[in-house]
């Protein structure tokens, strides 16, 4: 907040009053990819995205090495020539070759790897990626498809943006680095998993609110991503999810009282206590949404990753269970139903 009264103290009549948001907000600790004195200067298009493209190869390496070979869930180390396709989500700097495929000239994986590249979901783009990997490997059960999600929110903070959007993402954003394994039905889940009850995805629903493009996204301007965020989303979320949610549910014999895990991005405080108002949660069922917000900030698509490695330590009982569930640009929504087996 400090640093923020700094950089937009010239610019903000109203400055105290708007920064009351890195309080209400209830994010304790974030982490950048650049020192925070980096912020201070001037920054051109090309130059943060540069930057983007040389931190997202380097963390996404070490968190495609770090989920193959995390020993706390898996046997072995799975190496990355035995990974099918490789899903890499991202909204927050570009590159063409994409950042899969520069990831795929430093890891040893295997030239014929399928890439999918998935650009401009937002914060819905994890469970996206999550759900398009789920479909791969309904396609092709014998295959293991890798989800990447890199989301340097830092870099497309602006100096000179005196939009309300801006302060509220300045104080909300952070960048975060998630990936995930997916295993398709005919792989021998049991010679790679260490955990008795793995969750496994039954179903999943994209849905796009129609005439809503001006909810989330970005303004692309001279200098860079321009975040757009509208104070109408916690009534949006309140009025449209619940029907949605339902549906989804109904399809497969399933209220929302069956539902015993809510793996919710957690988009904010305002959006957490959406969630519980719409869906009839109480705080319970979103403990571990508000914990990473609080001690990670808003990663974009990667967040819901963090949220999910928590319940995956909490080991569910078998038969459990989850919805997980991410909003984004569009307006639209990602949902993925689960039960622990």
């Amino acid at each position: 907040m400090e640093f923020a009264r700094e950089m937009f103290g010239s610019s903000y009549k109203n400055l105290e009053r708007l920064l009351r948001v890195f309080k209400n907000g209830q994010v304790k600790t974030r982490y950048f990819s650049k020192n925070i004195e980096w912020f201070n200067g001037e920054h051109s298009f090309e130059e943060t995205n540069e930057v983007y493209m040389e931190q997202a190869v380097h963390y996404g390496c070490q968190a495609v090495v770090e989920c193959l070979g995390n020993l706390d869930f898996l046997q072995r180390v799975i190496e990355p020539e035995e990974i099918n396709a490789f899903f890499y989500i991202s909204s927050t700097g570009l590159a063409t070759p994409t950042i899969d495929a520069r990831i795929m000239n430093l890891l040893p994986f295997r030239d014929n790897t399928k890439r999918i590249p998935i650009w401009g979901l937002g914060c819905a783009g994890g469970a996206a990626g999550l759900s398009r990997a789920f479909e791969y490997c309904k396609a092709f059960p014998d295959a293991l498809a890798l989800v990447l999600c890199v989301e340097l929110c830092s870099l497309t903070f602006q100096k000179d943006d005196v939009s309300k959007s801006n302060i509220i993402g300045t104080s909300l954003f952070s960048d975060g680095i998630g990936c995930a394994l997916i295993a398709g039905d005919e792989v021998q889940r049991e010679l790679l998993s260490k955990q008795a009850a793995k969750p496994n995805i039954l179903s999943t629903r994209s849905t796009l609110m129609r005439d809503s493009l001006d909810v989330m996204g970005w303004d692309v301007k001279d200098k860079g991503l321009h975040v757009v965020f509208s104070k109408d989303i916690p009534t949006i979320i309140k009025e449209w999810l619940k029907p949605n949610v339902e549906g989804f549910l109904t399809d497969h014999g399933l209220s929302l009282q069956d539902v015993e895990h809510f793996i919710a991005h957690p988009g904010g405080m305002k959006v957490i206590q959406a969630y519980e108002e719409a869906l009839g949660f109480d705080e319970q069922k979103t403990e571990i949404s508000m914990k990473i917000l609080q001690d990670y900030g808003n990663m974009s698509s990667a967040t819901i990753l963090y949220v999910l490695e928590q319940f995956l330590h909490k080991e569910p009982r078998k038969g459990d269970y989850g919805l997980a569930a991410a909003l984004g640009p569009g307006f639209s929504s990602e949902l993925l139903l689960m039960r622990w087996e």
